[in-house]
């Protein structure tokens, strides 16, 4: 490991994290066939935990060279910037296509489907029930990291932990919310096109509230670890921005699906 640079860049050391990864992926999908066909869980058990394990060790790496090693530079800020900018573009052209295959279906009702949208026997969610009251939740959470990020660029150590607490509180809570909606659900993810693009696209939205929640409760345990502060908190900033581009997908999928499509 060389100490020193004539370039503002940061070249990785070599890593395993990609290979445990890709392995621990591999060990997923062939655990998703075997639940699939089997019933069985424990391939799938084994890939999970290997891939957690994975991230986690990567992301303490990453951790240490931004924060102890002084490898996030400028240039390599802005590479960091980009990236997380086109991974988010990358983001919402995977729930344009659920978008599309939902109004695909729904502007023009197959024959299959009775000519009706929502199909003949499929009884809708009430939009002005528990979808109401998650679209405030994410609402207000959408306020709360904005606060925290404003409070971080203040050095308001305090408020930005309080903010930061109560956006993943309403996060989780959003979360045992959308649990319960889908335990209460009067149709299943077989019941027509409208079941599976309904659990479709709101289950890989809840998956990234799942996701967005642990960014930001890393984020809460490294700016308790004082790794943040009012020029250097990009880890918060992509949490940050990530989590509003959730509150964005769900304000969509509440006016189309919920609202419209019921």
């Amino acid at each position: 490991m060389t100490t020193h640079s004539n370039h503002p860049f940061h070249l990785v050391n070599m890593s395993p994290w990609p290979l445990t990864g890709a392995i621990g992926a591999m060990i997923i999908a062939a655990g998703m066939i075997s639940m699939f066909h089997q019933f069985k869980f424990n391939i799938l058990m084994v890939g999970v935990i290997i891939t957690i394990l994975t991230m986690i060790q990567w992301w303490r790496d990453i951790t240490r060279e931004g924060t102890y090693q002084g490898t996030h530079t400028y240039n390599v800020n802005i590479g960091l910037r980009w990236g997380m900018i086109l991974f988010i573009i990358s983001e919402v052209l995977f729930f344009i296509s659920f978008f599309w295959a939902f109004f695909h279906s729904s502007l023009s009702p197959a024959i299959e489907l009775g000519m009706l949208w929502p199909p003949k026997g499929i009884s809708p969610f009430n939009p002005l029930q528990i979808p109401l009251l998650n679209t405030a939740i994410l609402l207000a959470s959408g306020v709360t990291v904005t606060w925290t990020h404003h409070s971080l660029m203040s050095s308001n150590y305090s408020q930005s932990s309080q903010s930061l607490l109560l956006t993943i509180i309403l996060g989780i809570y959003f979360t045992i919310l959308q649990a319960y909606e889908y335990l209460e659900a009067p149709f299943t993810i077989a019941d027509s096109v409208y079941g599976s693009s309904f659990f479709v696209a709101t289950g890989f939205h809840g998956l990234h509230v799942i996701i967005g929640t642990t960014f930001l409760l890393v984020c809460l345990i490294r700016h308790n670890l004082k790794h943040f502060s009012s020029n250097h908190h990009f880890g918060f900033e992509a949490a940050a921005w990530y989590w509003h581009f959730v509150d964005i997908v769900w304000l969509f999928l509440y006016i189309s699906i919920y609202w419209w499509g019921s």
